[in-house]
């Protein structure tokens, strides 16, 4: 914990983390507060399942594209675009009645437009702190962002049952706003310029790391994805047992980055994360009994913060500064259809055999993530020794002779 001091007391850091945390705090409440919404205008939870497939659809693509237009145009030039883009789709949401196509038409916006927080700190933190505190940072950060998976559910949901779904989306728009204008006018954003790459979009995604961390990043959310659907599927939507349960997952991820994060990282560390969490998983099979899930969970929850960690450090490590936060982008892409890959599957399974069909599906994306990480060990960057930094961009220097 003295290391995460340090930290913290770098100028900056603390401001800058709570900044991007808080500006990412709408992502945890805007699934759930449209697939209220939009349920009790349609009385359909198909048409909330399309509009939200929608808004997943329009994140997928944006992830590297508007990533990439921070080096073009500039961060904060981006980031204030799309945060205004974002906020009135979700207001013309919350306040106009229409039929389905124009509410998932705006739900595409919103995916589209939804700002790149995330890849642009991602692409700051080597700038801020020294070499050797990168990967803790990066550790850090990755537990820190369970706060979001904890909270932000438990508050939109209070909100919109003891409220309404209106001004549950209203509340969204307000955090966005504000949180957005507070990572935006932070220092570090217009102190930090992204240099313009070179080379085209997508050319980030031959490197064998960033493949390897958008499947690894695909399969792990996958699982997460997958656990959420059983633990709701298994004690219902309105039990309390279910929201214990995941907030516990999400403290073992917690602990789990905070008490692994000092640990350097080497080619077989992705393995070794992994397979905390496979176990884990495999073994929430055995019994749905509220107490073996929490156990369980937690067990599988102590790898998933230092895996992310590890998924961050190889991209930032394995691209030059300028593909920075493109390469975050695919990432973060890779994620997003993880997601909603492990919640359709499970949700079939759940369909089919109940509640453990989603645990069984967990488990097998976390094995297969396991097995990509051990079969393609040499891909993954061995960090042991070396900062997680980006490589320096240069280019031809004119001389006089």
């Amino acid at each position: 914990m003295a290391g995460y001091r340090d930290l913290l007391r770098t100028p900056g850091v603390g401001r800058i983390m709570a900044a991007q945390l808080t500006a990412r705090f709408p992502n945890g409440m805007t699934s759930l507060a449209l697939l209220l919404y939009i349920e009790r205008e349609t009385g359909s939870y198909g048409a909330a399942g399309l509009v939200l497939a929608a808004t997943s659809i329009g994140q997928a693509i944006a992830g590297p594209v508007t990533s990439r237009w921070m080096g073009i145009w500039g961060m904060r030039k981006v980031l204030t675009l799309t945060l205004i883009v974002c906020a009135t789709a979700i207001t013309t949401i919350a306040l106009v009645e229409m039929v389905l196509p124009a509410y998932m038409a705006l739900g595409l916006i919103a995916g589209l437009s939804t700002p790149p927080v995330q890849p642009a700190v991602r692409t700051i933190y080597p700038k801020m702190v020294t070499g050797r505190q990168l990967t803790p940072l990066f550790s850090l950060d990755a537990s820190l962002q369970e706060i979001i998976w904890i909270l932000a559910p438990v508050v939109i949901t209070v909100v919109a049952t003891q409220v309404g779904t209106v001004p549950a989306l209203l509340l969204i728009v307000v955090i966005l706003l504000l949180g957005g204008a507070w990572f935006i006018l932070s220092p570090e954003v217009g102190r930090v310029r992204i240099p313009r790459s070179r080379r085209s979009i997508g050319t980030v995604m031959t490197k064998p790391p960033i493949i390897l961390a958008t499947v690894v990043g695909f399969l792990l959310i996958g699982a997460c994805a997958a656990v959420e659907a059983g633990v709701v599927a298994t004690f219902g939507h309105d039990g309390l047992e279910a929201g214990l349960v995941l907030a516990v997952f999400a403290v073992g991820s917690l602990a789990g980055g905070l008490g692994f994060g000092h640990i350097p990282i080497g080619r077989w560390a992705m393995a070794r994360r992994l397979g905390i969490v496979t176990v884990g998983l495999a073994l929430t099979m055995v019994s749905l009994n509220v107490w073996w899930l929490g156990g369980t969970l937690v067990l599988a929850g102590l790898g998933v913060a230092p895996a992310l960690a590890v998924l961050f450090a190889m991209t930032s490590a394995s691209v030059k500064f300028s593909d920075t936060a493109e390469a975050f982008g695919w990432v973060g892409t890779g994620q997003l259809i993880g997601a909603a890959a492990g919640s359709a599957v499970a949700g079939f399974l759940i369909d089919g055999v109940g509640p453990t069909g989603a645990y069984l599906a967990a488990t097998i994306f976390a094995a297969t993530g396991l097995v990509v990480s051990v079969v393609f060990v040499r891909g993954f960057p061995d960090l042991r020794g070396r900062d997680a930094s980006p490589m320096p961009d240069t280019a031809p220097v004119a001389t006089i002779t």
